[in-house]
């Protein structure tokens, strides 16, 4: 029993004394570490600062919003990561912070497999931010996607469509697809059909919409974008017309439907006004055998009808 108590007395002047100790190793590192939580709190603030002085410079050499604000972004993030290790380091947890850049180092390949796609959307947006084909508030069509740029992030670009959808299309798809932008120069053709009666002149016509479109203000012409109007085809009841014309889309969106549908109607008056007959499609029914037994209007079939009952 005796030697019970002294062996128990051992044990708990151990864990007395390595508790003490590891509370006085802590009082002494309490300063190390309010200095590392200050130079993270320091260092997040100065990153911001940075990053954001760096957008505005990008910006005001480049007049690129898209690119200063992904570049500012990029910055920031590597600076919080820089302050991040240096915090660690002034708090006398280096080797923590070598652990960490170790363990990172050995696990990229492994994390590079598992967030492949991170990884690649993260590419094309340092790809696209140097060198993309569109700008904020551009029209674009990216595969089957129709809206207006509004932002470029690490992983996605944010497009907002004409019926109010908010769409994040991943970089990687922004750079394998096709993308079409309707707004880099500035003009877009329109083009749609009016068919003028076969005894009508076609010559007088085609001056007619010419006139028309050059009366319409928001059509846009010059030596490159010139309107014009072409013979399309020979129809059942009409001689098709097909009207070309240029609109601006640096407001593409609804000012360019409402444009075409001006002139649409300011076509379709001026030749009314002008005396030319746009007929209806004229369908001819033919019937073959028996015609003498079907009626030939709706009161005749009454007719037979009530015969047929009085039989």
């Amino acid at each position: 029993m005796f030697y019970l108590l002294i062996v128990n007395q051992g044990a708990y002047e151990k864990i007395s004394d390595s508790t003490e100790n590891y509370f006085r190793e802590f009082i002494k590192a309490v300063p190390l570490y309010v200095l590392g939580l200050l130079i993270l709190i320091l260092g997040i603030f100065i990153a911001g600062w940075i990053g954001e002085f760096a957008k505005r410079r990008i910006q005001k050499r480049t007049h690129d919003p898209l690119m200063s604000k992904f570049l500012g972004r990029g910055i920031r993030f590597i600076l919080i990561l820089i302050f991040i290790m240096l915090a660690l380091d002034a708090a006398g947890l280096g080797n923590i912070s070598a652990g960490i850049l170790a363990a990172a180092g050995a696990s990229a390949v492994v994390l590079g497999f598992a967030f492949k796609d991170v990884g690649q959307n993260f590419i094309a947006g340092v790809i696209l931010s140097f060198n993309r084909p569109f700008d904020v508030d551009d029209t674009v069509e990216i595969g089957d996607i129709f809206g207006k740029v509004k932002t470029l992030e690490f992983r996605y670009t944010k497009l907002k469509t004409f019926d109010g959808k908010d769409v994040y299309i991943p970089n990687s798809d922004v750079i394998t697809r096709p993308v079409t932008n309707y707004t880099e120069d500035g003009f877009f053709r329109y083009d749609f059909i009016i068919g003028i009666a076969y005894e009508d002149n076609i010559d007088g016509a085609k001056k007619v919409v010419l006139k028309a479109l050059s009366e319409e203000p928001k059509v846009m012409s010059d030596e490159i974008h010139q309107n014009f109007v072409t013979e399309d085809k020979l129809d059942t009841s009409t001689v098709n017309l097909k009207v070309f014309f240029w609109v601006d889309t640096k407001e593409f969106g609804m000012q360019a439907l409402i444009t075409k549908g001006n002139v649409v109607r300011r076509v379709k008056e001026a030749l009314e006004d002008a005396g030319y007959y746009m007929p209806a499609d004229i369908q001819e029914i033919k019937l073959y055998g028996k015609e003498a037994e079907l009626p030939i209007s709706f009161i005749d079939k009454l007719k037979a009808d009530e015969n047929k009952k009085k039989e």
